[in-house]
């Protein structure tokens, strides 16, 4: 008598678990996937600033679509090249003058004036800054996950760094 009033408890016990295993489980997969995403996002960022920097962009005459699409695919298949992905290009005459303003606006979301696509010149000191907003979907967890409304996280990568000279004639900054 007493072994079939025990029979059902493993499964009762496992359908009082069973969501709050789940809910972490999918929470910690979700932000090693953000973590992962920011990786992803700061290597692209790297290589676009060395196009940049060594005067490739230049030399190629790279527009800001063509520029865009270097990073794309760079962060494919892991992000996704849409609305998400911004890119922010300034350039400056030198670190003194370099300015840069906040990627967010008053209501938390992403500042849409960012994405501008000055590479400068010989010498120039340049700002590249990538943002990317990950829906985040982990229901009960998006409070711990999001940084941004909408249950949206924020993913940032910057480079800051002085062209080289990289034409004729220049032979140093």
């Amino acid at each position: 008598m007493r072994s079939a009033a025990r029979a059902g408890s493993a499964a009762l016990e496992f359908a009082l678990i069973a969501p709050v295993f789940f809910v972490l489980l999918m929470g910690s997969i979700e932000a090693g996937v953000i973590f992962f995403g920011q990786f992803v996002l700061q290597n692209a960022t790297n290589d676009a600033a060395r196009l940049i920097r060594t005067g490739q962009a230049a030399n190629a005459s790279m527009t800001q679509a063509q520029f865009r699409t270097a990073i794309c695919n760079e962060i494919a298949p892991l992000l996704a090249c849409n609305g998400n992905l911004q890119i922010d290009v300034e350039s400056f005459s030198n670190f003194s003058s370099a300015s840069y303003a906040n990627p967010m606006t008053n209501g938390n979301t992403l500042n849409p004036a960012l994405d501008n696509y000055s590479p400068g010149g010989v010498c120039s000191v340049v700002l590249l800054r990538t943002f990317y907003t990950w829906p985040v979907v982990t229901p009960l967890l998006t409070p711990f996950l999001t940084n941004m409304a909408n249950n949206e996280h924020l993913m940032s990568s910057t480079a800051a760094f002085r062209n080289e000279p990289y034409t004729s004639g220049v032979s140093g900054c």
